[in-house]
């Protein structure tokens, strides 16, 4: 057993439920991961793992096993990356997730310079609306938007955001332009349906203004919901790092600048713990520039 990659291929069938599972999270053959597995087996003289119709799933030996093979791995790759950041390398697999249109438009160029510059990181991403437990989901670390609800992640603010309400000339043309946000109720309007919460929410003053909004059409993608406004189908209540670039080349208009939304942080969360991998150090550090530097996401006027 003096191979980590077999701890490594039995640790990931594990996790993942299956050998074909495993080998495609690793970059392997599934024949492989099966070779290493056995080759843990016969080293220990017991069988680790349960095969059935339904899946894998350890022994009693193997759940023994597994809890010492994740802190070995894990005390490897710290070993690792100690070692290579003297010699000013970045090594390793980052995984990452965050929103899909925030991950597309302003985190995408983040991740392809640090692969660019960096031949030994590799970069698994997961783009999904969804909020992914970074413990179970065994991730370096996530972007998020809006306030975390696991207060024991660390956390690095990158921005602060907030929500912009556009239509299209077309559009107010037909319809009419709102003057308050009352006014909504009047409209058709473009409905995200993986908000938190049913209404739109909007500031007159020191005051939080709810407005319930009512529409044919709804989508759980912010760019969808962009292109939707922009063709004219009703009003939307987008981020500002999906309709500021629109808004500033005159394609929708901001509606309502005196009743802003309420702000929203943008942030880069990580798992707890004191140890921080040099690849999750060169990720936060080109976020915290990139976001910095971003005209499309503030809290200033369009």
């Amino acid at each position: 057993m003096d191979d980590p990659e077999d701890l490594r291929a039995f640790v990931e069938v594990v996790h993942s439920g299956g050998f074909s599972r495993a080998a495609g999270l690793l970059g392997v053959s599934k024949s492989m991961v099966s070779r290493r597995v056995s080759h843990l087996e016969d080293g220990l003289g017991t069988r680790l793992l349960d095969r059935n119709t339904r899946g894998v799933r350890p022994t009693a030996a193997g759940e023994e096993l597994l809890v010492r093979a994740e802190r070995i791995l894990a005390e490897y790759e710290e070993a690792r990356e100690a070692v290579s950041a003297r010699g000013g390398r970045v090594i390793g697999t980052l995984r990452v997730t965050a929103p899909i249109s925030l991950g597309v438009l302003h985190v995408v160029p983040v991740l392809g310079r640090l692969a660019a510059e960096n031949p030994g990181l590799h970069v698994d991403v997961d783009f999904s609306d969804g909020v992914e437990d970074l413990i179970q989901g065994r991730y370096d670390a996530a972007i998020r938007a809006g306030t975390p609800r696991d207060s024991s992640l660390v956390i690095r603010r990158l921005a602060s955001a907030r929500g912009l309400l556009v239509g299209s000339r077309a559009y107010l043309d037909g319809a009419g332009w709102p003057r308050e946000p009352r006014d909504l109720a009047q409209h058709e309007c473009l409905i995200y349906g993986n908000a938190p919460s049913s209404d739109w929410r909007f500031m007159a003053g020191d005051d939080l203004v709810l407005v319930r909004p009512r529409g044919r059409i709804v989508t759980n993608n912010g760019e969808a919901q962009l292109q939707w406004a922009i063709d004219g189908l009703g009003l939307a209540l987008l981020p500002d790092f999906i309709a500021r670039k629109a808004v500033r080349d005159g394609v929708l208009e901001h509606l309502l600048p005196e009743y802003p939304t309420p702000e929203f942080p943008i942030s880069v969360i990580r798992p707890p713990g004191a140890f921080v991998p040099a690849k999750v150090r060169v990720l936060i550090d080109a976020l915290v520039e990139a976001f910095s530097a971003c005209p499309d996401i503030g809290t200033e006027p369009v």
